[in-house]
């Protein structure tokens, strides 16, 4: 087995991996980066990317309902699911070229195969052929992602009719390791995780969600608007629990508006899948219920994807909820890192790019980026879509604060009105006189909650934002604070 040497290895080619291997590089580092298969990771081929182009689709579909408020007659409207589909793959393997060509403009080596951490400062790498070479470096960087939960209760599959019996609980499974190792546990056919969601060559005639969250409602909002009865089932009493409860609401009033189903408070306790259909037993104040549709999907959030064979024998600390880092993205062993979903946590994009920067710029730079949490603005892209950063109200209060509460309505903005933008709101959250959080509901919200993130990266006073001038007419003119009393 031949040797090479680096300064940083990174395994993991995702948003975390790619964003700390450019860097490094850029920094003047040799850098060597491992990747499995697909640049990107699940941003680009599992979740940001492909789901958000299918959300472009059905929303401009949904849009020519409006045209004729606007005097244009599109004539007969329909849509095609393969073309959708290539445009889909198109965007992904466009932003997967992206990352590609971004790590080789930064001087970083790329290696298809699978790495994996032998001791530290030392990684075996496979290629896709077997052969294998010792990789070492000072510093090594854990970037392995992340993986669709599984629900704890029983999935049973290929019943006849579906209507039998469930089948003896199945324990669930353990943490499975990096690809190309499958979870051992598989969700029968009809039984869909977001992941292989993607894979359907056809469009349902109809689905459950199971999970209300930020994945549960973009799914659904895509079905709905292409015309798929949908129903949503969420444990908790509302759905997208972590945002603004007034958020929530007028999401939920515009996912029944275009024909979403939604159960709220409702825990599912069993799947059972038939030749045709899946069929799940729901408890609702006390009462069973039992829902129906040719496939279920669980929307349940996402797992670190962890090789704990590897970490146990490292000793690096780490449980079900991911390996165990500090504010500077170290593991407990010297020169080991980890950045990204395999962390825990907030499990966002962006958020381990920052991650891989800041470490990087540690690590071989001047240490200038840094990654606050606090900041970290979230989206989810419903229509309308529902932007924050920072704080909600509740959060706030919960912490015994006084707070200032200032709102605008999209319905007192021209532009909104002129472009039937629909309804939605920004509302602003002070303590002190100070932005501490903000949320935006409605068009061009994950657009616009970029200034309100830098706002409160800078440490933004009301006063402040009270001096700040937006052009008008535009519909970013709802970010103007004033104050009505």
């Amino acid at each position: 087995m031949s040797e090479e040497i680096f300064d940083l290895i990174v395994i993991g080619g995702g948003p975390g991996g790619h964003a700390a291997a450019e860097e490094a590089a850029r920094n003047g580092a040799r850098v060597c980066i491992v990747e499995q298969a697909q640049w990107g990771g699940t941003c680009t081929h599992r979740g940001c990317v492909p789901t958000k182009a299918l959300l472009v689709c059905s929303r401009h579909f949904a849009a020519l309902k409006k045209l004729n408020r606007l005097g244009i007659t599109a004539g007969a409207t329909g849509y095609d699911f393969n073309v959708i589909r290539r445009h889909r793959d198109q965007m992904v393997r466009i932003a997967a070229l992206g990352v590609e060509k971004s790590l080789k403009d930064a001087g970083v080596e790329m290696k298809i195969g699978t790495g994996k951490i032998v001791s530290p400062g030392e990684v075996a790498w496979t290629d896709p052929d077997g052969q294998s070479v010792t990789l070492t470096a000072r510093h090594i960087v854990i970037a392995w992602g992340s993986e669709p939960s599984l629900p704890p209760f029983p999935m049973t599959p290929h019943l006849s009719p579906c209507t039998q019996s469930a089948a003896p609980s199945v324990p669930a499974a353990a943490v499975s390791n990096p690809p190309p190792a499958p979870a051992p546990r598989q969700a029968p056919a009809r039984i869909l995780t977001s992941d292989t969601f993607l894979q359907l060559t056809t469009l349902p005639k109809s689905m459950v969600i199971i999970g209300g969250g930020v994945i549960g409602v973009e799914f659904a909002t895509f079905l709905a608007e292409l015309g798929i009865p949908v129903q949503i089932v969420e444990i908790l009493p509302v759905i997208i629990p972590y945002e603004e409860e007034e958020a929530a609401t007028l999401l939920l009033k515009e996912l029944n508006r275009i024909g979403v189903k939604v159960l709220t408070a409702t825990r599912v306790e069993d799947v059972r899948e038939g030749p045709e259909e899946v069929c799940i037993t729901a408890l609702k104040d006390g009462q069973a219920m039992e829902l129906k549709a040719e496939y279920a999907l669980f929307c349940m959030g996402r797992r670190p994807r962890l090789d704990e064979e590897a970490l146990t024998k490292l000793g690096i600390r780490h449980d079900r909820r991911g390996v165990a880092v500090n504010e500077k993205q170290e593991t407990n062993i010297a020169g080991i890192y980890a950045v990204g979903d395999v962390t825990g946590g907030i499990m966002l994009a962006h958020l381990a790019m920052q991650q891989g920067r800041a470490l990087a710029s540690r690590l071989f730079g001047d240490g200038s980026i840094v990654c606050r949490e606090d900041i970290v603005p979230s989206v989810t892209y419903s229509h309308p879509p529902v932007a924050r950063v920072g704080l909600t109200e509740r959060q706030a209060r919960e912490k015994g604060w006084s707070v200032e509460i200032v709102r605008t309505d999209y319905g007192a903005n021209i532009m909104a009105r002129t472009e039937l933008a629909g309804l939605g709101f920004a509302k602003f959250i002070f303590h002190n006189t100070n932005l501490v959080g903000a949320t935006i509901v409605g068009a061009g919200a994950p657009d616009l909650i970029a200034s309100l993130s830098l706002a409160l990266t800078t440490g933004a006073s009301l006063k402040t934002m009270q001096s700040w001038i937006i052009p008008h007419p535009t519909l970013s003119e709802c970010l103007g604070v004033r104050l009505t009393n």
